[in-house]
């Protein structure tokens, strides 16, 4: 168990487009809240979401907040 007090949250821009990709790639992107270039979400750092990441790690730019 790690000495975490608050839950770390990182930032996750698109910065690509969904266009000409496959469509579980365009869904996680929805999945993860995005619905285009440029818009960001802020999300707690959890396996679920890291696994989301890396399907479209290609697609976005991440940030720890």
């Amino acid at each position: 168990m790690g000495k975490k007090n608050k839950m770390s949250k990182i930032k996750v821009k698109q910065i690509r487009s969904s266009i000409k990709r496959l469509k579980d790639q365009k869904r996680t992107l929805e999945a993860l809240g995005l619905n285009g270039i440029g818009r960001e979400v802020t999300h707690n750092i959890s396996p679920s979401i890291l696994g989301m990441i890396k399907k479209v790690k290609h697609l976005v730019s991440v940030t720890e907040v």
